[in-house]
């Protein structure tokens, strides 16, 4: 059946158009005029950014990217957006075009223009120009700031807990701890790609998806992990073995999905202004949805038969097959709901990016170990409050550390919550031995 499964998943992406075929849509941004005559919104790779001054955005502002023998140029939208795509990822110089600049409005004191800017890795890059009276005297105060990167790294730690939790209630009940869940969290945003290239709306896409993501877990464990649990096989060994099907599934992906990063419908989105505060539309909409997902979750733990069996099962196996619960059918239900939630974190994660990739969940599962371990193993609960207190580390971390090293203090957390608190905030003592 596993097998059903990775043919299905080939059939879809070998059946969609061609990855370009969806690319995110540009608002109010006039075509790009380039040295050739391809036209620059063909172009896979993308520099963007928003120009925002004091009193909101700057529209109507002419953006220059020059490099690799390849000259762009946008400009501004009316929410102060631009993108100018770019033939291959490199080095650009970016420059603003200070002559079109609005009356009374000038880059601040100390601001690099024209600009170096370097893909890292992925398809888009991004730069900011600051408007205003200086870099140090700008109107957003260290609290905006502090403010906005919170709010950021609440959806970020949210999006991450949908993916923990999962991981979490699997290894809860079945004591494996799944190395393939990444590669679970990428087939959500894959397949998100794939049925949106094929022409369905986006809504429709991402359910797809995510039922998708719950039929793989299905399979997985009706194919798989419940054979090698009738053998008596340890838990090592089932460990070594979603090792191997990580590598496996991630494979199978590049080898039909590529190895470029693509972007799914609307991954490009406005500024909200909430207060002083902004956020981008689709971080507020991760936001809110992550929040009604685990709201569920908790409910059918708490509230349902289903719930009560898993947390029985979770606590004691033996006990609760003497008890007359369906261990195996638990399980099951359990598998089938980890794949669906690791699947809707993908597609959050690959708004988030912005961007789909074929390693995207390689990338966070770290992250959501680190958010597990943190919380206490096997403990639902505990995922969610590790992972937030991860997406919030992350965020703010960028306070005063480059934007590369985020994602290393959260490994760092993850290091000395075993050295200090193996059990996690939530996790029990355990004697062994």
């Amino acid at each position: 059946m596993l097998l059903l499964v990775l043919g299905f998943l080939a059939t879809v992406l070998l059946s969609a158009p061609s990855a370009q075929a969806f690319q995110p849509p540009v608002p109010a941004i006039q075509p790009a005029a380039v040295s050739s005559s391809v036209q620059s919104q063909e172009f896979e790779n993308r520099i963007s950014g928003v120009l925002r001054g004091v009193d909101g955005p700057i529209a109507d502002v002419t953006v220059t990217a020059t490099g690799n023998g390849f000259e762009g140029e946008a400009t501004s939208g009316a929410n102060g957006s631009w993108t100018i795509g770019v033939p291959e990822q490199g080095t650009y110089e970016v420059a603003i075009d200070e002559d079109t600049l609005p009356e009374g409005i000038a880059l601040a004191e100390g601001q690099e223009n024209p600009r170096d800017v370097t893909f890292a890795g992925t398809s888009t890059a991004s730069t900011l120009f600051l408007f205003g009276e200086g870099i140090v005297a700008t109107t957003t105060s260290i609290w905006t700031t502090l403010a906005e990167r919170a709010l950021a790294g609440f959806s970020f730690g949210l999006l991450l807990a949908l993916s923990a939790v999962g991981l979490s209630l699997i290894f809860g009940t079945t004591g494996l701890t799944n190395f393939a869940h990444g590669e679970m969290v990428t087939l959500g945003a894959v397949l998100t790609f794939g049925f949106a290239t094929m022409g369905l709306p986006a809504p429709v896409a991402i359910l797809l998806a995510v039922l998708g993501g719950g039929l793989l877990g299905y399979v997985q464990d009706a194919g798989l992990w419940k054979p090698l649990r009738r053998r008596g096989t340890g838990l090592v060994p089932m460990m070594i073995v979603s090792i191997g099907l990580a590598l496996a599934l991630r494979y199978i992906i590049q080898f039909n999905f590529g190895g470029a990063t693509q972007q799914l419908p609307g991954s490009q989105s406005a500024i909200i202004d909430i207060g002083s505060v902004s956020i981008s539309r689709n971080n507020l909409t991760s936001l809110i949805v992550s929040l009604v997902v685990i709201l569920l979750v908790a409910f059918l733990l708490l509230r349902t038969r289903i719930g009560k069996a898993t947390r029985a099962v979770a606590d004691n196996p033996a006990l609760a097959a003497a008890s007359g619960i369906d261990v195996d059918r638990v399980i099951r239900i359990v598998w089938v709901i980890g794949g669906m939630l690791a699947a809707l974190g993908g597609i959050l994660w690959a708004y988030y990016r912005p961007g789909v990739s074929y390693n995207m969940g390689q990338q966070i599962l770290l992250l959501i170990f680190a958010g597990v371990v943190l919380g206490g193993l096997g403990t639902v609960f505990g995922a969610l409050i590790g992972s937030i207190i991860v997406g919030l580390f992350v965020e703010i971390s960028t306070l005063w550390l480059e934007a590369d090293l985020k994602y290393v203090g959260a490994l760092l957390i993850m290091i000395l919550v075993l050295l200090f608190r193996p059990q996690g905030i939530l996790g029990r003592k355990e004697r062994i031995g």
